[in-house]
């Protein structure tokens, strides 16, 4: 069974909304946080990004990619 693709994103950011569209054209299944709908879940990213408040990350098994570099 393949790892989920999860996305933490915020409404806010642009880079999130291209990752999110680049992966719905692409047919990605994926599950998203969105941080505005669950500020409880800041922590979880800030532990994956090294303290960094910055969206979207992408998670994938033990594979986390901060920052928006296109689907590729």
């Amino acid at each position: 069974m393949a790892d989920t693709l999860v996305v933490y994103t915020h409404p806010e950011c642009s880079y999130s909304d291209a990752l999110k569209d680049e992966l719905k054209e692409a047919g990605t299944e994926f599950e998203e946080i969105d941080l505005a709908l669950h500020p409880e879940r800041w922590s979880a990213l800030e532990a994956l990004t090294e303290g960094e408040r910055i969206t979207p990350v992408s998670v994938v098994g033990d594979l986390v990619t901060v920052g928006f570099h296109g689907v590729g």
